[in-house]
């Protein structure tokens, strides 16, 4: 087994694989000078090592951990389990990503009935000792013991109410002693056995206990929502204890470099005098600005900032640091790359490089793609009258509306029932992510702009107000109390999460604005991508839209989407009922033009890009009444024996549906074999885009329609196709006097088109990938049925690691996609290829599009954005410079 235990000053920050982000921190931060308490890292190696042994500790650790620990005692001038000077510690996890709140923590460890004596004695203030001793019983026994935080809870509640206070640094010694006695009690009563007094024995089960941390239900929920790899382990810093809380010398804080809710270039963050560091982050008490710690102790205040700009420098990254200051000395705890809100993650970004602390490549790659999305969700509309009832800290902003709930569990399941729901809690613990993740807001009573709410709904994205210390929670009524007015569960409450606003009843919204660093910012990813990005869009608003947000073009325009329109239906009903090609045709001659219609304002929306315009693809079946309905139509008319000329009718209807039913649909008579079938639907489509395309030109606007063939599987077909539409577009160019360009090209959905792709190349100009059946078609799966009913338990039980349908399957499906594209270049290398579905607004997906040599992703409008950014990801990772495409 390699070395499991690093001293931090053994330690550097690229090493985070190894020492999880928070040790790699740690020992930079020691290397380059800045007031760390010394400490070691226990790899996450040995993590992944205690699982393998079926969680049982590595052989040598502790010994390991021994030899370590010595050194620390010498740098640390004291000694662990000493009764003159003893050395107390925290344990804490650390992954590779950061995971915040996820796993848990333990302070003060190496506390006893003696050594609780010794600090009391050195530091000359029993009280700070005796509270520090009740606060790693109760950390140790809920993270290694697993008992129950909310029962040492009550214990302190009840003591605080005998003693008529309400804050916890109010209670006396004596209280102390109470609760420490009353929480060994209950140890004793819920474990069988007494709380362990050998600190060394403390240290081996907390380091355990870390190690199982890893796979608690909060951080599978956490790295499954964040695609963090579940085989990484975390790694366990045993670092040396500096104390906030020995008197109003003293404090604990957690700080910003920049605002991490807008950006702003100020120092952004809080801290508490006179108080441990769980203090600020748990919401137990609320917090004051750090601008404030300059009136109190502007020698330390002048350090920190200083340091604060040292690591925004040294890592070329906003930072989230933790502090401690002891009797008047400032310590760093930790930095890491903070977590932001989208806006504040464009805005540090841009200002970084326009700065010069990074390049405009490094600022690109700092801002999550997934993020941009966030910024276009809508806000609060500013000419609104609101019921504002209370007003909290504005810990993420966005605007939402919910029912209220005061559950977790509750959150989850009307989250999937698809009511909004707003989680209102005195304050949120990482037990909670479930519900946040279901919820539209989250409002606390409690806590502060780095408590635990704050920070998980800024990485999510959702609106958030903390620290509303106006709202009284009522748990066993479910209501909440603001001042006069009680709100019961169920009813409507909004937060505007940019203001702290708390508003009765729903509220309106409007759009968001785009900021001037967004715009920039997209416009150097246009600069760096190698990818086009184009858009799904099926009428001339939603291409309008795609254009607005930076599309270069339609990549798939769904026409049976046009088909369901109330004014059209009624024709369509009447082509597939048609009994001869007449009839059809009558039904073809008013779709015609309303087609026509269609097509015109797209190109049009579109001028001077390509248009993919899919022609017919679903079942016929789709179009006409379910035979379930028709049932009960017809029964009833038989039954009342009212209107017989209409039960025949509805007779009629129902033979020509069961006529047209299939077993497995998706795999029947739709897509080109409903052309080969009927071709002179496809014909009437076909002519519909080049009449909108002649009138176009004729009025001197550039269009460039591509006619898309779907579900083809041969050549033969393709070659069918690629007839009618060259004969339909000479004639219409004819008999206009115009001319355009137009290309045709076919959809890649089933694996024999991507295997025989040189084939089709011959008749095709494009190849665009469905990548939504493609995906069906390969694993076999039917998406409805796999993602309702057992998807997740082949995620669950990691069989797959992501849904297939989100991110692309690289493993089957993209080698098909690679397949294709080398062979069919092979055949015609200028032929283009993209992709289609909303795989193509996936960052993953669309790296992969970038790998394979794809000339183009397409997704829907609101996702332009994102794709735009992925792609220039994609060129800059691989050392691409290529120019504005």
């Amino acid at each position: 087994m390699a070395k499991l235990v690093y001293l931090f000053k053994e330690g550097s920050a690229d090493r985070k694989a190894l020492l999880g982000g928070k040790g790699a921190n740690l020992a930079e931060m020691t290397n380059i000078g800045l007031p760390v308490p010394p400490g070691m890292t226990i790899t996450t190696e040995a993590c992944t090592e205690y699982y393998r042994l079926g969680r049982k500790l590595p052989e040598g650790l502790l010994d390991e951990v021994k030899s370590k620990l010595a050194v620390v005692e010498e740098q640390a001038g004291k000694k662990f389990g000493d009764l003159a000077n003893p050395l107390l510690v925290s344990v804490r996890s650390g992954a590779m990503f950061s995971m915040p709140g996820m796993m848990d923590t333990i302070l003060n460890l190496g506390l006893n009935e003696e050594t609780v004596q010794s600090v009391g004695k050195n530091t000359g203030n029993l009280r700070f000792a005796y509270d520090a001793y009740r606060r790693f019983i109760q950390m140790f026994s809920d993270v290694v013991l697993e008992i129950h935080k909310y029962e040492f809870e009550e214990i302190l509640d009840r003591q605080k109410d005998e003693q008529g206070i309400r804050y916890d640094q109010e209670l006396t010694v004596e209280s102390l002693r109470s609760i420490i006695n009353k929480y060994k009690e209950l140890v004793q009563a819920k474990t069988g056995k007494p709380f362990p007094e050998n600190p060394f024995d403390q240290l081996a089960m907390a380091i355990e206990a870390v190690f199982r941390s890893w796979n608690n239900d909060r951080a599978i929920v956490y790295r499954n929502l964040n695609k963090i790899d579940h085989d990484l382990g975390t790694a366990v810093n045993i670092q040396s204890m500096v104390f906030g809380n020995m008197g109003n010398d003293s404090g604990t804080g957690v700080a910003f470099t920049r605002n991490p809710s807008t950006g702003e270039n100020l120092l952004y963050g809080e801290f508490l005098t006179n108080a441990q560091g769980e203090d600020v982050v748990a919401g137990i008490r609320t917090p004051r600005p750090i601008s404030q710690l300059e009136d109190e102790m502007p020698e330390v205040y002048a350090e920190f900032v200083r340091i604060a700009r040292l690591l925004e420098t040294h890592y070329k990254n906003m930072q989230d640091i933790e502090f401690t200051i002891e009797r008047g000395r400032l310590y760093i705890l930790q930095t890491r790359n903070g977590k932001r809100t989208a806006q504040a993650s464009v805005r540090i970004a841009y200002e970084l490089a326009q700065e010069g602390l990074i390049s405009r490549e490094q600022a690109l790659l700092l801002v999550e793609p997934g993020q941009l999305d966030q910024l276009l969700h809508r806000q609060i509309d500013g000419e609104a009258v609101l019921n504002v009832v209370a007003k909290g800290l504005p810990a993420s902003p966005g605007a939402a509306s919910g029912q209220v709930v005061f559950d977790a569990d509750e959150a989850e399941r009307m989250g999937k029932a698809g009511k909004a729901v707003l989680l209102v809690r005195t304050e949120t613990t990482p037990d909670d992510i479930h519900g946040i993740v279901a919820a539209q807001g989250i409002l606390t009573s409690r806590g502060g702009m780095t408590s635990h709410a704050a920070v998980v709904a800024r990485g999510m994205g959702k609106p958030c107000v903390c620290g509303c210390e106006a709202i009284q929670i009522d748990y066993v009524k479910e209501e909440l109390n603001i001042g006069t007015t009680i709100v019961k569960k169920g009813e409507v409450v909004s937060i505007d999460g940019a203001t702290g606003r708390v508003i009765l009843g729903q509220v309106p919204m409007k759009d968001p604005e785009i900021s001037a660093e967004y715009t920039a910012l997209l416009e150097w990813a246009d600069q760096y991508k190698r990818l086009g990005v184009k858009a799904n869009a099926d009428n001339p608003e939603d291409a309008l839209k795609a254009r607005e947000f930076g599309a270069t073009g339609i990549g798939l325009t769904r026409t049976e989407h046009m088909f369901m329109a109330q004014d059209r239906l009624p024709y369509v009903q009447q082509m597939i009922l048609a009994e001869s090609l007449e009839g059809r045709q009558e039904a073809l001659r008013h779709l015609l033009p309303m087609q026509q219609n269609d097509f015109y304002g797209i190109l049009k929306a579109m001028e001077g890009y390509d248009v993919c315009i899919r022609l017919l693809d679903p079942p016929l079946h789709e179009f006409l009444p379910s035979v379930e309905d028709l049932l009960v139509e017809t029964t009833t008319l038989k039954i009342t024996g009212e209107n017989p000329a209409l039960l025949e009718e509805k007779l009629q209807l129902l033979k020509k549906v069961r006529g047209l039913h299939e077993f497995n649909p998706m795999l029947g008579h739709r897509g080109c074999r409903l052309g080969i079938s009927f071709p002179e639907i496809y014909e009437m489509q076909i002519q519909a885009i080049f009449n909108a395309a002649a009138a176009l030109t004729r009025e001197g606007c550039k269009v460039l329609p591509e006619v898309e063939i779907p579900l083809v599987m041969d050549v033969n077909e393709m070659k069918f196709f690629r007839e009618r539409v060259t004969t339909i577009a000479k004639e219409t160019m004819d008999k206009e006097g115009v001319t355009f360009h137009y290309s045709v090209g076919l959809m890649i959905e089933l694996p024999r088109a991507a295997m025989l792709a040189d084939e089709l190349a011959e008749f095709s100009d494009f190849f665009t990938f469905g990548t939504n059946d493609l995906t069906q078609t390969t694993f076999g799966f039917s998406r409805d049925d796999a993602e309702g009913k057992f998807l997740p338990d082949y995620l669950d039980n990691k069989i797959l690691k992501d849904n297939p349908f989100i991110t692309l399957d690289r493993k089957g499906v993209g080698r098909l996609m690679r397949m294709a594209v080398e062979s069919a270049r092979k055949v015609k290398p200028e032929i283009e290829f993209g992709i289609c579905g909303e795989h193509g607004g996936e960052p993953n997906s669309v790296r992969f599009c970038h790998e394979i040599g794809l000339n183009f992703v397409s997704c829907s409008p609101y996702r332009v954005p994102l794709a735009r950014l992925a792609a220039a990801q994609a060129a800059i990772s691989d050392g691409e410079i290529v120019g504005t495409r």
